[in-house]
Parts: structure tokens; C-alpha cells; sequence
């Protein structure tokens, strides 16, 4: 960052040596400003309605203060701001507001915008007003905040708010810089304005200059307007307070940072302003603009706006009142419509078709342009690139289009940055020397909004992801606040019982919870063998008599089902078959009576041996074997007396006894061999 104190260096040496430096690029097309700036300023009549949108600078739209319906006069706010970048709008004139609705903006797109419509009464009344004729009698807040009321922005075509400037730059700057360059081709109303309204723009620069307190001030003027130098110096003739500074006609010399390098010989680095080298710049009609404000208490509701082309046979600038619609402007100076020619609003460069002559004129407008067929041509078709780098050349900011147009065309906005894209000033340069005709600053003002896009919404996911982290330790600090009150609520509870009743409930009321589990859920500790598995044997003979205890209840079961089928069957038999069927089942039966007393002899064994390692097991052990051999018993008695019993009375009844004893005693010897 160049030294504030080179800065003044070098505009001193400027001062006394007439020395100037030069920028890279930079190109000298056909001026035309001699169509316009051969006549004074002039006014036109008012028209019976006035479209004033309610945002005309660079910031946001203020609150509305009227109503469809209400009585305004001339120069009486329509919005108001909460800040600086919140200009208001005042009243062209008055009347009637008719409508407060979207109407035609003075934009590329054309898009409707929220506009105040206003009906004139054709009185022209001002409002109130209060002007003075000394401004030291004001202090500079004083002064930067009537600025700021009466709507003052930047006229040379950022429309940046001018009260916010000099706020900023109270007590940094050095340099003060009044651009009257005025480069671009066909444009003259900033160099009307020097020639016909000199002694009230030299009182602007000085209120500038009272406010902002530099070492230096330079007016700047492009040497292709020797009227306008000459009519200021003799106005400051016998001054030394403001150095009026010729400059070489170049485009686009009148951009804020080709001016310092041309007056200074230094480079503004990216993404740095001018205030931080001490310097502050304001256009020639900002400096008119704010005379009118401060001394003559007048918000800004007119600029001066040039009319030329050859459509227009009556050319030169005229005062418009802002809200006044094109069309309307275009009319009184004989403006030759036709269909073929489209009308352009600003210069050729950076200038723009209009969508709709019915678009109003605005604090951003400063020229109108009509062309015949010897100014304008239908825009040739796009071409494909051919590298020629006359674009680079040509860059006054030094950049490098070619690539841009390529990073643009493929939305690479990473490259877009990285080859910094911001610093294009949207000069016009690259496309008017491409000789393939290719709408380079169309392509880059679209690429800055889709990376404007990109970063908004990134900014406020960014901003909703803070809010959001914000509420959770919120809603967090208050539920761990409530927590804490409830527990400590609980505590000075209990405190109290525990004082009247002489211990503590939760204790108590614990302890008495544990000794109940600790009883419910009492077991003998699980037995463990030698090679520290755990011995299941007694959950494992507790199994077998439970099972030996459903086999008992199956083989009677079954027995009893057998006997029915088996009697009618033997019936029909020969009770000689059925002596020896008897015979057969004695013999079973006492063959399953002994199966049993095996049964148990092998479970007393067993039991023995688990006597040895654990007592209980054994008891538990030797109780199932007897209740298995006292069942055996039974079903073998049962199904010896039923044998006896039948062959006594009848052989063919003794058969079926004999079946059914050969049924239960195959069943009780598959049970026993199981177990």
C-alpha cells in the first residue's frame, strides 16, 4: 500500500511541474461531444405524471411515508432510511400520489420495480424551506446528515450514497480529488454543468473540502474540454484552495483508480479503496448537488442529463426532473422515432439498450443517446475466440479477458476469483477492441452475479447455521437451568423431611427397595465343576424326572386306548392264542419290572457319586429315582393283576390284557433306556 505521505509527494510535484503519469491499456474512440455541449443547460416542461422508484442508488430501498391518495409537494421525502445506505427520495414536484406499484425500471432487464406515481397539479409548490448563506455556520455532522436526508448519491455513475463517503473518510483523508474527467464518448453534461453552473460547483468543493479537512484538492479535467477548464480557472483566480489539474484524453481515465494513477503515478492494489491511501474522489455533480442540499435546502430531485444522436435534431443536456419518463424527454427535443434504432441509455460503452421508453430518468442516468444508421449497426454475430490478445492489451485494470471469458462460459467461479474478476471495472474496453465481436461484459456481469448468488447463500447458511447453533445452547442452558432448580428444589424438600421425620426419605426409601430385590432375588451360588465349568447335574435331573413323570402319564394313557382296539380284535381270535398271549405278557411284564429296579440301582449309583461332590445334588437325585421306581412298580402291578385277572375269566379277555401289557412295557423300557 503506497505511503499516504508519497501520495501528497506526488501531487505536489504535479502541482508545481504540470508532471503526469499513464495506466496501462486504456483506448481513444470517437469522442462526438460536440453534438451536445454547444448549447447552455436547459429546462423542458414538466410531464403530467412522474414514476419516482423508490431505490435510484447503490444500498436499499427506505420505509414509504405516503399513501395512494395524499397531497405531496415539490422536494417532500417519500421514504426514509435508518442509516446511510437507505438514501430517501423526495418529490419532483406537486401533486397527487395516483399509485404506489411495479412499474418499468431504467434497468437492462427492464423488470417492474416498485415505483410512486404522482399526478402534478401544475403549481410546482415547494415544500418548506430554509436555505443559508454561509455554510460555516453548520458543523460537519450537521452537513453530512443534510446530505444524507436530501438523497445525495454519487452522480458520475456508482451512485454511491455521499454521506456514507464522507463519513468514512472524516479525518483519513489527505487528497481530496474532484473528477471531472468526464471520458466516456458522447457524454457532456458534467462539462455543461462547469461551464454554466461554475461559482455554485467551486461552493460544493468547498463544502466538501470543510467537511473532510485534506491537505490537497485537485479538480481534474480531460483536456478535450477547454471551455469548462478555462471558466473554472477564472473562477478561482486569486484562490489557491483548489488546483484545477488537466489531463490527457484517454477512455477510461475518469475511473476512480485510472485517475489516481494518472495524477499520482501509483497503483491502488487489489482489493484496496482509496481511503486507505488517504484519498477521497467525488464527481463534479455530486459537488453541485451537494451546494443545492446544504445552502440552498434542496434534496436532489433533478440531474442534468445529456440528449444526443442523430434521431435527436434538437441535442444538448437539459435539467430532468428524476420520475420523468424518457419518452417524455425525448419529445420535446424532437426526437425522430423509428423502430430499426434502438435508444440507449448512458454512454456507448457502458451504456445499455432500453426495454421501454416509458423507463424514468434516475440519479444513475446522465445520457440519452438516439442513433441514425452512421452511429449504429445490429451487434455482429459471436465468434469464436482467436487469442489475439487485444482485449489483454487493451485492460486499463491489466487483467486478462480471454481467460475470464472462458472460466464465464464454463461457471468456473473459482477460476473466475482467482483471476480476479472483481477488480473488472465493466469498462467496455475488452469488447469494443475484440475483433470477434464477442459481448465480453455481458459475460462477466454475469459471472459477478452468479458469484455474488453463490457467496449470498452461502452467507446465510452460514448465518442460520450461528442462529441455529445459538438456540440449541439456549434451549440447552435452559433445560440444565431446570434441572438444577428441580434438583435443588428436591434437595431443600428432602432437607426438610429428613429435620421433621430425623433421616432422610430417599435413603430410607432406598435402602428399603435394595433389601427387597436383594431377597426376591436370592440363589444358591452356581456350583462349579474341577476344570471350572459350571455343574448343571441337579438342573439336569430335575429335567429327567420331569420327563420320566410325562412318560408315566402317556404309557396308561395309551394302555387304556389299547385295551379298547385289542379286545375286539381277540374276540375274534382263538383262546388258545390268547393262553399263550397271556403267557407272553407275564413274561414282559416281569422283564419291565426289572428294567425299573435297574433304573434305579444306575440312579442311586449316580447319586452316590454326586453325594461325594455336593450333598444337595445327591437328596435331589435319589427323590427322582424313587418316584421313578415307585411308578414302574405301580404300572407292572397294575398290568399283572388286569393279566391274572382276565385269564380267570376269559382267554380271549386275558389276550387283550397281554397286548396291553406289552404296550406299557415297551413304552416304560423305551422311557428308562432314553433317560
Amino acid at each position: 500500500m503506497p505511503n499516504p505521505n508519497l501520495v501528497l509527494e506526488r501531487i505536489r510535484q504535479t502541482k508545481q511541474t504540470g508532471k503526469l503519469w499513464t495506466y496501462p491499456g486504456g483506448i481513444h474512440p470517437m469522442e462526438n461531444k460536440k453534438q451536445s455541449n454547444q448549447k447552455p443547460i436547459r429546462s423542458l416542461h414538466l410531464p403530467k405524471f412522474f414514476y419516482v422508484p423508490v431505490v435510484q442508488h447503490s444500498g436499499w430501498a427506505g420505509e414509504l411515508i405516503v399513501n395512494v391518495g395524499d397531497k405531496v409537494l415539490k422536494g417532500q421525502a417519500l421514504t426514509k432510511g435508518d442509516n446511510f445506505r437507505q438514501l430517501p427520495v423526495h418529490s419532483p414536484t406537486s401533486g397527487m400520489i395516483l399509485g404506489i406499484e411495479p412499474h418499468v425500471s431504467s434497468h437492462p432487464s427492464g423488470l417492474p420495480e416498485v415505483t410512486v406515481i404522482i399526478e402534478t397539479d401544475g403549481k410546482d409548490e415547494w415544500v418548506e424551506r430554509q436555505p443559508i448563506d454561509d455554510f460555516l455556520t453548520l458543523t460537519s455532522d450537521q452537513i453530512i446528515q443534510k446530505v444524507y436526508q436530501y438523497g445525495i448519491a454519487g452522480l458520475g455513475g456508482a451512485v454511491f450514497p455521499t454521506a456514507s463517503k464522507l463519513s468514512l473518510a472524516d479525518k483519513r483523508c489527505n487528497l481530496l480529488i474532484i473528477n471531472g474527467a468526464e471520458c466516456e464518448p458522447y457524454i457532456t453534461c458534467d462539462d455543461r454543468l462547469m461551464q454554466d453552473y461554475t461559482a455554485e460547483l467551486i461552493e460544493g468543493i468547498r463544502i466538501l473540502r470543510y467537511v473532510l479537512r485534506p491537505k490537497e484538492v485537485i479538480l481534474a479535467i480531460e483536456d478535450n474540454k477547454p471551455k469548462a477548464i478555462k471558466a473554472i480557472q477564472k473562477a478561482l483566480k486569486g484562490s489557491d484552495d483548489i488546483h484545477v489539474q488537466p489531463i490527457p484524453t484517454k477512455y477510461p481515465s475518469g475511473a476512480s483508480d485510472q485517475l489516481v494513477q494518472v495524477l499520482t503515478g501509483l497503483e491502488i492494489p487489489q482489493g484496496k479503496r482509496t481511503i486507505e491511501m488517504g484519498i477521497v474522489m467525488h464527481n463534479v455533480g455530486t459537488a453541485f448537488a451537494v451546494k443545492r442540499a446544504v445552502m440552498d435546502d434542496e434534496p436532489l430531485i433533478e440531474r442534468v442529463v445529456t440528449l444526443t444522436g442523430d434521431k435527436i435534431r434538437n441535442k444538448g443536456n437539459v435539467w430532468a426532473r428524476l420520475g420523468t419518463p424518457i419518452q417524455h424527454l425525448l419529445e420535446q427535443v424532437d426526437y425522430q422515432a423509428d423502430s430499426r434504432f434502438p435508444v440507449f441509455l448512458g454512454g456507448p460503452m457502458t451504456g445499455f439498450i432500453l426495454q421501454s421508453l416509458q423507463a424514468p430518468i434516475t440519479k444513475t442516468a446522465n445520457c440519452i443517446i438516439a442513433p441514425d444508421h452512421f452511429e449504429y449497426a445490429p451487434p455482429e454475430p459471436e465468434r469464436s475466440c482467436i487469442r489475439c490478445s487485444s482485449c489483454s492489451d487493451a485492460c486499463p485494470v491489466g487483467l486478462l479477458p480471454q481467460q475470464l471469458y472462458w472460466f464465464a462460459r464454463s461457471d468456473d467461479h473459482d477460476k473466475s476469483k482467482e483471476y480476479h474478476l472483481d477488480a473488472c471495472i465493466e469498462c467496455g474496453v475488452c469488447a469494443y477492441v475484440c475483433p470477434s465481436y464477442i459481448p465480453l461484459i455481458q459475460y462477466f456481469r454475469q459471472e459477478k452475479a452468479k458469484i455474488a448468488e453463490i457467496e449470498e447463500k452461502a452467507k446465510k447458511a452460514e448465518e442460520a447455521k450461528i442462529r441455529f447453533e445459538a438456540r440449541e445452547a439456549r434451549l440447552q442452558k435452559e433445560k440444565d437451568a431446570r434441572t438444577a432448580r428441580i434438583a435443588q428444589a428436591a434437595d431443600k424438600r428432602r432437607e426438610e423431611i429428613a429435620s421433621s421425620a430425623g433421616e432422610d426419605p430417599v435413603a430410607a426409601a432406598l435402602a428399603r427397595i435394595k433389601a427387597k430385590k436383594a431377597e426376591a432375588q436370592t440363589v444358591e451360588p452356581v456350583q462349579v465343576k474341577a476344570n471350572g465349568e459350571p455343574d448343571n447335574s441337579e438342573l439336569m435331573a430335575q429335567r429327567r424326572a420331569r420327563r420320566l413323570a410325562k412318560q408315566a402319564e402317556a404309557v396308561t394313557e395309551a394302555s387304556e386306548n389299547l385295551s379298547v382296539n385289542s379286545v375286539q380284535r381277540v374276540e375274534e381270535t382263538d383262546p388258545k392264542k390268547a393262553a399263550v398271549a397271556a403267557a407272553l405278557a407275564r413274561a414282559r411284564a416281569k422283564k419291565a419290572a426289572q428294567a425299573p429296579e435297574q433304573a434305579v440301582e444306575n440312579t442311586e449309583k449316580a447319586a452316590t457319586a454326586t453325594e461325594a461332590e455336593d450333598p444337595r445334588k445327591a437328596v435331589v437325585a435319589a427323590a427322582l429315582a424313587r418316584a421313578k421306581a415307585k411308578k414302574a412298580a405301580q404300572a407292572v402291578e397294575n398290568t399283572e393283576k388286569v393279566a391274572t385277572a382276565t385269564e380267570a375269566e376269559d382267554p380271549r379277555k386275558a389276550a387283550v390284557a397281554a397286548a396291553i401289557a406289552r404296550a406299557r412295557a415297551k413304552k416304560m423300557s423305551q422311557g428308562i433306556q432314553n433317560d
